[in-house]
């Protein structure tokens, strides 16, 4: 009898413990740049923030959280941010670093990027599936774009189904890319768990910035005339769409406070990828955009508001996307030494409490890799190592080197000033991908370099500090998958 109270009350405790564990949602938008927000990323660059678009709700997040002003996505396009997020580990481990479809040898381009399998594997083990198995109720709304079945295949309750950027067409005003209809299944989801005394997990990925045509009609007309254009201007409809954007995120937002839940709640807001970046005429920018890894490809607007996150706090240390699933695992109460083999990333919970600490990883560096023609650049791949920042671009080469921490423009390039450091780099970068068995481009066999290559329609190309006029979201190559 006694073995069985006591049996009893470690149930019980177990259960309470359980349901004090934190509920976690994760948004995640849609080729927004790191300075496309109305919220500075960073408290000393100006330009770190919209000086066109409006975006309230993520204001008043940023103040009631941290911003992380060197935040990462995982790669600089879509699907491969999204396979990494999941299974916490790089796209390039992954063998997943595109989205849109290579090139081909008759394009006559000097390298052929590797074949991709575009699936999630079955035996992959997601961040779902971890959160699920330790007693969450997990959702996933919105842009799956990994196959594979879905959501439900792959450790979600309850989902939007196997989904990519076509399903988000059909919805415009009132519920431009189903913003508000993501936003109430997410608050639905969070009354049902509340009620059944489940801590959950949701991932909101928000199809906006796409179909920029689909905002609401008010949105449309307000930046038309702020912009000075027509509301079938493109750069007006992304302006327009990251507002109807901000309005769902509010929705969320308020959802976890009316339901008061904001104190074991964490909401945690990036973007899947850079979309460029620059700020306005002579006031600097990034460098690159989408389908390349300068810091306009990847460096991410980063925002979490939490239980133990002091309000209106910086972190300047860097993270990166896939450090999202050691992360939450740690805040589910999971053993770290039983996460799957290969993760890649390393909990930041140390860093917020300040904003200061360590992210304990399997390597110090990391690595971008993009083996492919998108961006004009040709395949390149990106190391970071402490303040440096090491490129490599496979058709000459070539190697570039940044303190990104004194020249996040990246216009100063210390290559030749820094050479050994420099080889050095290169050598763990190629120790990395080695490991890791990434895929590379090759020499494409049909290259004449008496022919002109097929014209892409070239996105930014980096290090050159080029800047825009307004400071909206620049569109690169796109494709079907982007």
């Amino acid at each position: 009898m006694r073995n069985g109270l006591l049996i009893l009350l470690f149930l019980v405790s177990s259960v309470a413990s359980a349901d004090e564990r934190p509920n976690i949602i994760f948004m995640m938008s849609d080729d927004q740049a790191w300075n496309g927000l109305s919220v500075a990323m960073h408290p000393n660059i100006p330009w770190s923030k919209s000086s066109v678009v409006d975006t309230p709700n993520l204001e008043r997040l940023a103040l009631q959280g941290m911003r992380f002003s060197a935040a990462y996505a995982p790669a600089s396009v879509c699907s491969p941010t999204r396979i990494s997020l999941q299974t916490g580990r790089s796209p390039a481990a992954m063998h997943w670093t595109k989205a849109a479809p290579n090139v081909t040898a008759s394009g006559n381009f000097k390298m052929l990027a590797p074949r991709l399998v575009k699936q999630i594997n079955a035996n992959s083990v997601t961040i779902g599936e971890r959160l699920q198995s330790a007693g969450y109720a997990t959702a996933h709304y919105g842009k799956w774009h990994i196959n594979g079945g879905g959501p439900s295949k792959h450790g979600y309750d309850d989902g939007d189904g196997d989904i990519g950027n076509e399903y988000a067409q059909r919805y415009a005003d009132p519920n431009p890319v189903d913003i508000f209809g993501m936003a109430k299944r997410a608050a639905g989801f969070m009354e049902k768990s509340k009620r059944e005394n489940k801590p959950f997990f949701i991932q909101m990925s928000w199809h906006a910035l796409h179909s920029p045509g689909n905002a609401m009609k008010s949105s449309l007309a307000k930046y038309a005339k702020r912009m000075g254009g027509a509301a079938a201007d493109k750069r007006i409809g992304f302006a327009a769409i990251a507002e109807d954007l901000d309005s769902g995120v509010g929705m969320v937002v308020d959802a976890v406070d009316r339901l008061g839940l904001a104190d074991n709640t964490y909401v945690i807001y990036m973007s899947d990828n850079g979309s460029g970046g620059a700020g306005g005429k002579r006031r600097g920018g990034l460098s690159g955009g989408k389908g390349s890894v300068w810091e306009g490809g990847i460096r991410s607007p980063l925002i979490i508001r939490g239980p133990k996150v002091p309000a209106n706090s910086w972190c300047h240390e860097r993270v990166v996307g896939y450090d999202f699933y050691p992360t939450f695992c740690g805040w589910a109460g999971l053993d770290p030494s039983r996460l799957p083999s290969g993760i890649e990333g390393g909990c930041i919970d140390s860093l917020l409490d300040d904003g200061k600490g360590v992210v304990e990883r399997p390597r110090e560096e990391l690595v971008f890799h993009f083996p492919h023609y998108q961006s004009g650049d040709g395949p390149h791949s990106a190391l970071f190592l402490g303040q440096f920042k090491l490129m490599k671009f496979y058709e000459t080469g070539r190697l570039a080197l940044f303190n990104i921490n004194a020249d996040i423009s990246e216009q100063n390039d210390l290559v030749n000033q820094r050479p050994e450091q420099a080889k050095a780099l290169e050598e763990r970068l190629e120790g990395y991908l080695k490991e890791v068995q990434a895929q590379f481009a090759i020499p494409n066999p049909q290259y004449d370099s008496s022919r002109p290559q097929v014209e892409l329609k070239k996105g930014k190309k980096g290090g050159k500090g080029r800047s825009r006029k307004n400071n909206y979201p620049k569109r690169t190559l796109r494709g079907p998958g982007g």
